[in-house]
Order: structure tokens, then C-alpha cells, then sequence
């Protein structure tokens, strides 16, 4: 499989669309309406993937758990969503989104169910977070699908309000503490069991492919292997690894780190995620939308820089009003942005055919940039009482993408 790279440019020298090339190719009737119904099944699909986090702190303390344990909880459902990209990605490719959102949607309905019911002991945690790792596989189903529905001078600006879709987890943050004090704590998975049930009734009747999904040649691990192979998705899976991951990471766990950094309620801990999420799903658009003004490979180095810089300004473990608050509201707009503008980059690179597939991978490392921190900051915080050595990672590892960006990716 070949792919088509784009001209080779300096680093100072990105190439940026002009009015003329912009206009040239109309946006084909009915992509807005595809664009919707993929955002709203990524929404809530990522709203139910969400739910387990923000009650972390309320399993920790009614279940005796550790802070390692509780960490794991709620990364759970982060790895299954990831890993669990690579082959709904193949399967897009295959099937199409007409059948493959409905498909999950429904399917992510049963762990919401058994944790509505059995979701009391550690082991049912575990089994439920497992399952309901699926929810986060509907990005690997979204991406092609808005991919085929516009052109490419105008899919950073789509990907990135398809990828708005992340604000599930602003749902789930602002609702599940809320919505389990006022009912009881299964409600909120009672809700998105009704909700998920909803929208796939719906993506049955009005999702539609731009194009025709047919058998793909080599069989599905072939395939992933090919897909794997590409120097592209490596390069791409990398820094989306950081920049989503790192969004991931934080609206899982932000909610514990300030209960344990700060000493904040649960609810108020909840809000203020919700309020971090909400400035990342705004931010991802406008990464999206640069890139497709600018290029990618710049907004990406900015993204990184500012998340680098904040990082360490959060190691220092500052008053919550109004340094560490800024510091933290900062790192949301610069991961937001740079995941728009990472699948600014794959749908640049991406071939037609191979979208889903290219999607799933580099989904996948997104949500294992997610499932790590978590895991890092319940362990040191169980160690030293800080979380002042996890910041000083975050600080490193955004760095060192910022570096790579720029000098690694600027042919692209």
C-alpha cells in the first residue's frame, strides 16, 4: 500500500490553503447531517465510556479501595476503548458507519445495565469497566465517516467538531455525582442505557455512508499489520498519544486529583473537570480550524509548548485560585487544540480506503496516552503523598512531542 505524501516543506515554509483552493470543492448535500448524527454517537457513546470516573472517590470510600485500585477503575474502560479502535476501525472500513454505530451503541448498553445492578464489589467493577471500554471505540467509527462526507480542504475544520464529541465526558462530569446523590448510584447508567438506546434507533434509520463499504483485501490482521507498518500512523499514534491521551488522562482523574491535592467535594471536584472538559472540546475545533488555515505541524508544536510550560507550572502544586486553576484551564485549550489538529493531520495523510483502519490505530494510541497517567498518579500519589513526579513526566513527554513535532513532522 502506497500512500501520497504531501510536498516537502521547510519548517518555516507550511504550505497554507488559499481562498481559491478552499472554495473549489462543494460540500456534498447532507454532510452536515452526517456530521451531527456522528457527533451526538460519539457524544454519548463517550458519555457512558465517562461514567465510572467521577464516581472514583465514592467506589474508593464505600469499597476500601487503595489508590492504585481506584486508579484502575477508572483507566478500565480507557484501555478496552482503545485497543478496542483497532478493529472497529477495520470493521468501519468493511461494514460502514450505518451499521457499525447502532451496532456499538447497543452493545455498550449491557456493561451500563450490569453495572446499573451488580456494580458493587471490586471484581464487578473491573468486569463492568471492561466492557464498557466499547463506548470509547465509536472515534474509530465517527472519523471515516465525516472523512468521506467533505473534501480535504475543509476535513480538519469537520474532524475537529466531530471530535467536540469528546464533550461526553463534560456530560458525565457536570451530571453522574449529581444525578447518584439526588436517585441512587445506578441512575446515571440507568439514563445513558435509555439515551444510547435512543440514538441507535436513530443512526439506523438516518446514518448513511459517503461511500460504498465493501471487503477489504488481506483479511483484518493483514491489514492491521499494513496499517501498523505505515511510518505515518506511527508518527501520528505518537503524538496523538499525547495530546488526547493527555485529555483523557485528566478528565478521568482530575476529579481524584483535586479531592486528594486540594481537598475539594466530589461534586465540586466534578464541576470544575466538567469545566476543563468543556474548554477542550471548545479548543479542538479551533485546533482543527488552524490547521486547515496555517498547517498542522505548527499548531501541534504550540499546543505542546503550552501544555509543556503549564505542566511544570502545576508541579510546583500552586493555590488552586487562581494559579493552578489557570495553569489547569490552559493545558485543556492546548490538548484540545492538538488533537484537532492530529487528525487535521491523518485526514491529510490518511488514504481514502484506509481511513478507518489508520483511525483506529491512531485512536488506539490516544486512549492508551489516557489509560498510563492515571495508573502513574495513583501510584506515586500511594508513594509519596505528591503528585508533584507525575506533572514533571507530563512536563518531559509534552516537551519532547513539541521537539518532535517540529522537526520530525514538517514534511508532512
Amino acid at each position: 500500500m502506497k500512500i501520497q505524501y504531501a510536498p516537502v516543506v521547510t519548517n518555516m515554509e507550511f504550505q497554507r490553503p488559499t481562498s481559491s483552493t478552499s472554495s473549489a470543492t462543494p460540500i456534498r448535500p447532507g454532510a452536515y447531517l452526517q456530521l451531527l448524527l456522528a457527533t451526538m454517537g460519539f457524544g454519548l457513546n463517550f458519555w457512558a465510556w465517562a461514567l465510572i470516573g467521577p464516581l472514583g472517590p465514592a467506589y474508593k470510600n464505600s469499597l476500601g479501595l487503595t489508590s492504585f485500585q481506584q486508579a484502575l477503575v477508572v483507566a478500565l474502560p480507557v484501555l478496552v476503548g482503545s485497543l478496542g479502535r483497532i478493529p472497529v476501525g477495520a470493521l468501519t472500513d468493511r461494514y460502514g458507519a450505518r451499521v457499525m454505530f447502532p451496532v456499538i451503541s447497543f452493545l455498550t448498553m449491557l456493561p451500563l445495565l450490569y453495572l446499573a445492578f451488580f456494580g458493587e464489589s471490586l471484581n464487578q467493577l473491573l468486569i463492568g469497566g471492561f466492557f464498557l471500554g466499547l463506548g470509547g471505540t465509536t472515534f474509530a467509527i465517527g472519523i471515516p465517516l465525516v472523512n468521506s462526507w467533505f473534501p480535504p480542504e475543509r476535513r480538519g475544520f469537520a474532524l475537529g467538531i466531530f471530535g467536540a464529541g469528546m464533550g461526553g465526558t463534560a456530560i458525565s462530569a457536570f451530571t453522574t455525582v449529581k444525578l447518584a446523590e439526588a436517585h441512587t448510584r445506578s441512575f446515571p447508567f440507568l439514563l445513558v442505557t435509555v439515551v444510547l438506546a435512543v440514538y441507535g434507533l436513530l443512526a439506523i434509520i438516518l446514518v448513511r455512508d459517503a461511500r460504498t463499504p465493501g471487503k477489504i483485501d488481506g483479511g483484518f490482521w493483514n491489514r492491521t499489520w499494513t496499517t501498523m507498518r505505515m511510518g505515518i500512523t506511527m508518527r501520528l499514534s505518537a503524538l496523538y498519544a499525547v495530546g488526547f491521551g493527555g485529555f483523557v488522562a485528566f478528565s478521568v482523574y482530575l476529579v481524584t486529583y483535586l479531592k486528594n491535592a486540594y481537598g475539594l467535594t466530589q461534586a465540586d471536584a466534578a464541576s470544575r473537570t466538567a469545566g476543563f472538559v468543556v474548554l477542550a472540546v471548545i479548543a479542538r475545533p479551533i485546533g482543527g480550524w488552524l490547521s486547515d488555515r496555517f498547517h498542522p505541524v505548527p499548531v501541534l508544536t504550540g499546543c505542546f509548548t503550552l501544555v509543556t510550560l503549564l505542566a511544570g507550572v502545576a508541579s510546583f502544586h500552586l493555590e488552586l485560585v487562581p494559579l493552578a486553576t489557570l495553569a489547569f484551564l490552559g493545558m485543556a485549550a492546548g490538548l484540545g487544540a492538538a488533537a484537532g489538529a492530529c487528525f487535521a493531520l491523518v485526514a491529510r495523510m490518511a488514504p481514502a480506503q484506509s481511513v478507518g483502519s489508520v483511525t483506529g490505530v491512531v485512536g488506539a494510541a490516544g486512549g492508551l496516552g489516557g489509560f498510563i497517567p492515571p495508573l502513574v498518579m495513583g501510584l506515586v500519589f500511594g508513594r509519596t503523598g505528591s503528585y508533584t513526579i507525575g506533572f514533571i513526566l507530563l512536563t518531559a513527554v509534552a516537551l519532547s512531542a513539541a521537539i518532535y513535532t517540529w522537526f520530525g513532522m514538517s514534511h508532512q
